[in-house]
């Protein structure tokens, strides 16, 4: 039986919809009929086209000024927890992000309703369940709603396709809870991007990824040139080499990272623990690169070679180089 109503919070990113939201978006519209978005933006009026397109009837928005001044947190479950008061959604789904953990965090608490993060997917048959992997991303397990509505569940980036119905606009209807004082005691002063060369990492069709076996950070290179010769392909990282303090965190793939679905996945000196291979298992085709023959990325690769990482991606670089003349 379809759930009566599904919400969908909005993260927006440059003043569209983050992919995240139409992927969320596109799994709604399989739970119920009646999907809604809400989003706390003073863009986000513009952007009920393209969330009506991928299933939102409805466009709450929030276009306060100060929701781009504060921290969102605070002020936007405040907003929200008004709004479930009057609409009684069944189900809320966040992206699992920043704003979308914060913000689903404090909602919980204000509503006193569980929530359950992590989400591989969500299903409604006898009440709302979420899956999730645990213990390393060892096994997965479904967890169900059991507490009062609405449920609010926290869904892991690339879990879904997103998928256009084609969909009219969404009708806006405007958000007006005031944001309260005491939530712009503390603002945002400034806002900085990680600059990319290439594509984004989550998006890129082809993603290299190095991890301990490059010996040494300054070897990231190697993976930089590798992309530069692909074209069109993203470096990433394993969360020991972040942890060290090799590249940033914003490169690293796994469970406690971002999670990638490429055509091709390249891991390079990477072991391949659970914690990692949860965030790229998804890849159409896994080549992995590793001097231990009983590296357990093994397991998972399509085409595997065993060998000094430091001789191979050299000539590796320039085989592709010939190849594309």
């Amino acid at each position: 039986m379809a759930l009566g109503k599904v919400w969908v919070f909005t993260d927006m990113d440059a003043g569209k919809p983050a992919p995240i939201a139409l992927e969320l978006l596109t799994k709604a519209r399989t739970l119920s009929d009646n999907v809604e978005a809400v989003a706390f933006s003073k863009d986000a009026e513009a952007a009920a086209a393209e969330l009506g397109a991928h299933g939102a009837g409805t466009l709450y928005a929030a276009t306060d000024p100060a929701y781009g001044e504060v921290l969102l947190g605070a002020p936007a479950a405040d907003a929200l927890a008004a709004l479930v008061a009057e609409h009684k959604p069944d189900l809320i789904l966040f992206g699992m992000t920043y704003d979308g953990r914060d913000v689903a965090g404090r909602l919980a608490a204000k509503l006193g309703v569980p929530v359950i993060a992590n989400g591989l997917d969500v299903s409604d048959g006898n009440g709302v369940s979420v899956s999730t992997s645990i213990f390393g991303a060892t096994l997965n397990v479904s967890t169900k709603f059991d507490g009062g509505a609405p449920a609010i569940a926290i869904i892991r980036p690339k879990s879904f396709a997103a998928e256009s119905s084609a969909g009219a606009a969404a009708k806006v209807v405007p958000i007006t809870t005031p944001v309260d004082e005491k939530h712009r005691r503390a603002k945002v002063v400034d806002r900085v991007a990680d600059v990319a060369s290439g594509p984004k990492l989550e998006e890129a069709p082809v993603v290299i990824s190095g991890g301990r076996g490059l010996g040494d950070p300054k070897n990231f290179e190697l993976l930089e040139q590798l992309a530069q010769a692909i074209g069109n392909a993203a470096v990433g990282a394993s969360r020991a080499v972040v942890d060290a303090g090799w590249v940033p965190y914003s490169m690293q793939v796994g469970q406690t990272g971002k999670t990638v679905k490429p055509a091709v996945y390249i891991a390079v000196g990477i072991s391949g623990a659970m914690q990692h291979t949860v965030g790229m298992k998804g890849a159409k085709a896994i080549v992995a690169i590793n001097k231990d023959e009983n590296a357990p990325i093994f397991k998972l690769a399509d085409l595997g070679v065993v060998g000094d990482v430091l001789k191979i991606l050299p000539q590796l670089v320039d085989e592709v180089k010939a190849r594309k003349g």
